[in-house]
């Protein structure tokens, strides 16, 4: 583990392993806030939690620096939880276990916390370092953004001062983000009436695991496989050809991850068992044969179980699967102007089906509002015809680009002068809190950066630590340039 403490800038890898060993996952924060409070004091800034959970830290000028504009360094504290199979990390209580493999950082068996672990702790850096040039500092390091932006919500208005926002959760280094999608959360849920098994029907646990996953923004255009997507084509013909039964589905974990692992009991005649084991084999070769260049893990497997007492009545089980068949995933469109940007898309995220109980969740996301409503009532009008109940929540607007940013082109060139060669110049479809900050602090002018990281929300999320060091002299430089008010 100390490891990564050795690794240059030395000032944001410690802090980065000290954030390591804070259980950090998203609504589970108390530790973290406690541990950014005592930090604040220990630095000598002002610091406090806000009414929305957000720990904020203000430092003052540098000598004769205070006539410059204000700087807002801005990250998420909370980091999404997922794990190996595997693995018996328990989120809430146990360090991550980062280590350095090669050119990268990552984590043993679970999620690394980069995201946005490095832009905290690069906002630790700054706000404990004593020697920096700068202008009027604060930090906003919100709550619960992976789970629908609660902090960045919650910010009260009149509670930050500063003129520019840098947000530091952009996971590509040498690119700075001006734009973002919009997105929303859709809930579908149906409560049913369970039905007695035949007793005399054999039952399987069917498995399919050892997908990529993937942040269902960043990654979303990659055609990446969905475990809830393959499944269903699965069920629905074992349904049709081995007088298969629905008794549960367990598929996805996190609204923002593309779903690695899906997992659904069924029941059926006994002597149906070999040729729905045979089914299995052929669609294992399907996918593979499929997604071949882009999953190179699939599993796919069946294990005999106890039969379960109860299961899913015939006609509700049949809505259900044609739903989630019928049910878009992935990209819908991509921005006519930027045609290597995705502009819509929709991820099919959880799938929890047990127990007379059905709650489906997807997160639709969308840098136009009018094509968000559209794939968000496209959803509604496919589990409606399932007699399914449909709630909307968290819904948060695009980030439109200002290609004529001041703070943008002052990074710009600050990068160019330090590294030799141009910047690049993006929008992400990827949710950042930006828009909701800019909702609530128009005036605020705004970029996003950070260095390198890959496959964020997923266990082999990873950041190039060679990038950090660039990136802590990009953001040095640029606040000893900030412009006079």
């Amino acid at each position: 583990m100390s490891e990564i403490k050795n690794l240059n800038p030395q000032c944001i890898w410690k802090n980065f392993h000290a954030l390591t060993q804070i259980p950090r996952p998203s609504g589970h924060l108390e530790q973290i806030q406690q541990f950014l409070l005592d930090f604040g004091k220990e630095a000598g800034v002002e610091v406090f939690k806000d009414e929305a959970d957000n720990i904020v830290m203000r430092k003052p000028a540098s000598p004769g620096m205070e006539n410059r504009k204000g700087v807002i360094l801005q990250a998420h504290m909370d980091m999404v939880p997922q794990k190996t199979p595997e693995s018996t990390h328990d989120f809430e209580k146990d360090p991550i276990e980062a280590y350095v493999d090669g050119e990268w950082v990552r984590a043993k068996g679970t999620t690394l916390g980069a995201d946005n672990g490095i832009g905290v702790a690069a906002i630790m850096a700054v706000m404990e370092d004593k020697t920096l040039k700068h202008g009027p500092v604060e930090a906003l390091i919100t709550a619960d953004e992976e789970t629908g932006m609660f902090g960045a919500n919650g910010l009260p208005a009149g509670e930050l001062n500063g003129d520019i926002l840098l947000n530091l959760d952009s996971e590509t280094w040498g690119k700075f983000v001006i734009g973002s999608a919009g997105g929303i959360n859709v809930t579908a849920t149906l409560d049913y009436q369970e039905v007695e098994t035949d007793p005399e029907d054999a039952a399987l646990r069917i498995t399919l695991k050892g997908l990529r996953g993937g942040h269902s923004g960043l990654e979303i255009h990659e055609g990446r496989a969905n475990a809830n997507k393959l499944m269903v084509r699965f069920v629905r013909e074992a349904i049709e050809e081995c007088e298969a039964r629905l008794a549960s589905w367990h598929g996805g974990n996190m609204r923002n991850a593309i779903p690695f692992k899906a997992e659904v009991i069924l029941t059926l005649p006994k002597e149906n068992v070999l040729a729905l084991k045979e089914l299995i084999d052929a669609w294992r070769e399907d996918f593979i044969d499929e997604y071949k260049g882009i999953e190179s893990s699939i599993e796919f497997y069946a294990e005999e179980v106890e039969t379960p007492k109860m299961q899913v009545p015939v006609e509700i089980q049949d809505n259900l699967v044609d739903a989630i068949y019928a049910c878009h995933d992935g990209v819908v469109r991509m921005i006519p102007a930027y045609p290597d940007v995705v502009e819509t898309s929709s991820n099919l995220a959880i799938i929890d089906i047990a127990d007379g109980s059905t709650l489906i969740k997807l997160l639709p996301r969308s840098s136009r509002e009018d094509m968000k409503d559209y794939i968000v009532k496209m959803i509604e009008s496919c589990f409606n015809m399932a007699g399914m109940k449909i709630e909307t929540s968290g819904s948060y607007g695009g980030w439109d680009p200002n290609p004529d940013s001041e703070i943008l082109h002052l990074l710009l060139k600050v990068y160019k002068e330090l590294n030799g060669e141009d910047g690049i110049i993006q929008v992400d479809h990827a949710g950042l809190e930006c828009s909701i900050i800019l909702g609530k602090y128009p005036h605020l002018d705004v970029v996003s950066l950070g260095p390198t990281m890959k496959s964020p929300h997923t266990t082999t999320e990873r950041a190039l630590w060679a990038t950090v060091e660039p990136f802590w002299a990009l953001l040095k430089k640029t606040l000893e340039e900030i412009p006079v008010k």
